[in-house]
Order: structure tokens, then sequence, then C-alpha cells
């Protein structure tokens, strides 16, 4: 029976590698051809079939891409957005999170049914566009950090990792002859950096991709956001579209578009396997008791 047990369980084992090894083929395979027409010859790019391995060089479309003023401008851009996002994401969720979880809190079942309704009903994008004129935000930099400024998602995480931890400790502070904000600063936050850490994962990731909100705010092109221009490379197919000067404009459209999406992702591909281990343990810590 036990000989049987261990049998099925590795033949379950044996279903979800294999199940695995499949998807991350699916997800490796398009990434390693991008890569590879990306620093290919037009001849390759221009050519069907798979290219997993690049077998000649050529980076005329990344040349075009670093020479291209327009597109490091939107990468500042995209890089301010992120940053200020993270700080002020972390910032406002973990102070909404830390008094929700408390059991003193006045009325805390009516305000924390509040804020779940925000997740099932929106103002819809025609107020908040109205919303954020009226607040004069339009061509800031502000419109897009603060309409999404807190996520209820990421608030009710926050909120159950910070309740699960022991109440002992807090009582233990007080008896010592600390106060609500040495005990907010000096306990509750640094046992929360797994928790946060999987806040500005999630934020950083969101805003690094956004580019529909700049789309509908930002007038300005030198403010425009990194995806946004690459957008406009990628669907308009013209690489005048970013701003490109018609002396070097000899380089194939492709290239270009694939070195601006390689070039694109690389940050988060780099920061994401630092923060893996934070984003799997704050989000199952804090996703067990609603």
């Amino acid at each position: 029976m036990i000989a049987k047990k261990k049998l099925s369980d590795q033949i379950f084992i044996g279903f979800v590698y294999v199940i695995l090894s499949l998807l991350s083929i699916c997800t490796l395979l398009p990434f390693l051809q991008v890569v590879t027409l990306s620093m290919s010859p037009i001849e390759v790019v221009n050519s069907y079939g798979f290219h997993f391995f690049p077998t000649s060089f050529d980076f005329a479309g990344y040349k075009q891409v670093f020479h291209n003023e327009l597109i490091w401008i939107s990468y500042k851009n995209t890089i301010v957005r992120t940053v200020l996002a993270i700080i002020l994401t972390v910032t406002l969720t973990f102070l909404g999170a830390y008094p929700l979880s408390k059991k003193t809190l006045p009325h805390r079942t009516f305000w924390t049914g509040f804020i779940v309704l925000t997740m099932f009903f929106s103002g819809g994008m025609i107020p908040l566009y109205m919303l954020v004129k009226g607040l004069g935000l339009m061509n800031s930099i502000w419109s897009l950090l603060l309409p999404g400024a807190v996520s209820t998602f990421l608030l009710l995480i926050v909120r159950n990792f910070v309740h699960e931890i022991p109440e002992a400790l807090e009582e233990s502070a007080k008896m010592d002859g600390a106060n609500d904000i040495y005990i907010l600063r000096k306990i509750i936050l640094p046992l929360s950096m797994p928790v946060l850490a999987t806040v500005a994962l999630y934020t950083g990731v969101y805003h690094w991709n956004a580019w529909f909100d700049s789309m509908l705010y930002i007038q300005s092109e030198h403010k425009q956001v990194l995806q946004l221009i690459l957008r406009k490379i990628v669907l308009d197919g013209d690489v005048s579209a970013a701003g490109t000067e018609t002396g070097i404009a000899n380089v194939n459209t492709q290239s270009m578009k694939l070195a601006t999406l390689v070039v694109s992702i690389l940050p988060i591909l780099c920061v994401y396997p630092f923060l893996q281990k934070y984003f799997v343990k704050g989000t199952l810590i804090g996703s067990i008791k609603g």
C-alpha cells in the first residue's frame, strides 16, 4: 500500500515537472526568438522559421535605439514614475493596512467592507478623466501616480499579513515604555518587509508596463513613458514614430522594434530574481486569513 502510494506520488511529481517544463519552454522560446532577431541582420529577420540562437550578428537596431533621444527621455520618465510609484504605494498601503488590522479600530468591519466594495465597483474611465482634469493634474506625472496609488487588493494582503503578527510583541514593547509610533517603526515595519517587497514588486511591474494612462493624461511628447513610445513603434511600423533621425533610418524597422522590446524589459529581468522569494512568501502569508 505504501509502495503504491509512493509510486503514485512519483507519477504525480513527474507529471507536474512535465507540465512546468512545457510552460517554461512556451515562455522561453518566444523570448529567445525576440532576442535573437533583435541582434540579427535584415535577411535573417525577414526570413521564415524559428531563430532561437543567433548565427550572425548585426546590432544596427540597438544602435538606432541608443541614438534615439526620445527613447532615452521616455526611459528616464518610466524609471522616475516606477520609483515614485513604489515609494508612494508602499507607504500609503502600509499606513492604511496597519490600523485596519487592529481589533481596537472603531467600526473596523464597516471600513474594511467599504474598502472591499471598491474592488467591485469603480467610477469608470470618463469620471476618472474628469477628476484628474479638474484637479489640474493633466500633463503631470502625478496624473499617473495618484489615481492608482492604493490598490485594494494589495491593501488587504498587507492587512492580513500584519494581522498575523503576534500581539504579544506589541504588548511587551508597551510594557517597556514604547509608544505606538515606535512600535510601528521598530517592530511592525521590519517584520512586514516580505509583504512590502511583494507590494513593491507588483507596483513596479504595473507601472513599468503601463501606457494607457500616459496616452490619456500626458500631452507633451517629452513626458510620455517608454511603453507608449514602444507601442507607437510597434503599431505604427515606422521608426519616425519615435523621433528617429532620417539620416540613420535605413535600419530594418523590425530590428528596431525587437531591440526596443529587449531594452525595455531588461530592468524588470534584472530586479525580479532578487524579489521573487519575497513575492512568493508575502503573497502566501498575506492571503491566509481574510
